[in-house]
């Protein structure tokens, strides 16, 4: 699978790595006022009996794709490792420290600065990944261009225009929203089963210090048996369409500069 699309980036197999050439970005930055760049942040983290590992960086890819199909954006490699600490219990799981990936994040933006791209979008595929919200707080605080994508805010937009029934809270993990981007985007690794995996547990308020274990036996909590690839294809091009307000902020004059609206 590869395309490019309104100037935007081109990309690679599945979509997890842009097939950009020097050139390419190049060309990009000449037509744009500012540049963005764009860096999906998955998970590799159990998604119950029938979604990948990966679940969580296909889901970041296949946003930032839709992003870079329809905005001048630099879309840049998945960071597929992050803070997966409450799936510890299950087989499969790898994680890395807050720290680490805030030192990622934070290097990676100051790498896009010295080469002239000065602002940069983080999509966020995995829910656990909380320090992020720290990273995009701190950079704006210097007076860095950073924002966080998809807000909690644009995640209900997309569910409402794509008919997702679960509300947010429920849909906790592997659960509507997932399955259906992934029947969508990667239909070939969604296997059997989650017609039948519905499972809720809408009151987790220990989940920090006891992790899904305590809540879910098979690391399910949503209910995905809803999930289909139509629903999947309008949650991606409502997110798409929610990040052109992130790009205009980002590349005002005065936007993101320590306005602390990133």
């Amino acid at each position: 699978m590869s395309g490019s699309g309104a100037g935007g980036a081109t990309y690679g197999t599945w979509g997890l790595l842009p097939a950009d050439t020097t050139e390419d970005v190049r060309t990009r930055a000449a037509g744009v006022s500012a540049q963005v760049a764009v860096l999906p942040v998955g998970s590799f983290e159990q998604h119950g009996p029938y979604l990948p590992l990966a679940t969580d960086t296909l889901v970041a890819c296949a946003i930032a794709r839709e992003i870079a199909a329809a905005h001048p954006v630099h879309l840049l490699p998945p960071v597929t490792v992050a803070c997966s600490h409450e799936h510890a219990a299950w087989p499969g799981t790898v994680s890395i420290s807050s720290v680490t990936l805030h030192a990622v994040v934070r290097d990676i933006a100051a790498s896009l600065r010295r080469s002239g791209v000065d602002a940069l979008v983080v999509v966020n595929g995995h829910g656990g990944n909380y320090v992020l919200g720290n990273v995009v707080q701190e950079a704006s605080a210097r007076g860095e261009r950073m924002a966080l994508f998809p807000a909690a805010e644009d995640w209900e937009e997309a569910r409402e225009r794509s008919g997702v029934l679960t509300s947010l809270l429920t849909d906790m993990h592997a659960g509507e929203i997932e399955t259906s981007i992934l029947l969508h985007a990667h239909p070939e690794y969604v296997r059997p089963g989650y017609e039948s995996a519905d499972f809720t547990a809408d009151d987790r308020r220990h989940l920090l210090t006891v992790g899904m274990s305590a809540y879910t036996e098979s690391g399910v909590i949503g209910r995905p048996s809803l999930g289909s690839a139509e629903k999947g294809k309008e949650l991606l091009a409502s997110l798409a369409e929610s990040f052109g307000a992130y790009l205009e902020l980002l590349t005002s004059p005065e936007g993101g500069s320590g306005s602390g609206r990133a």
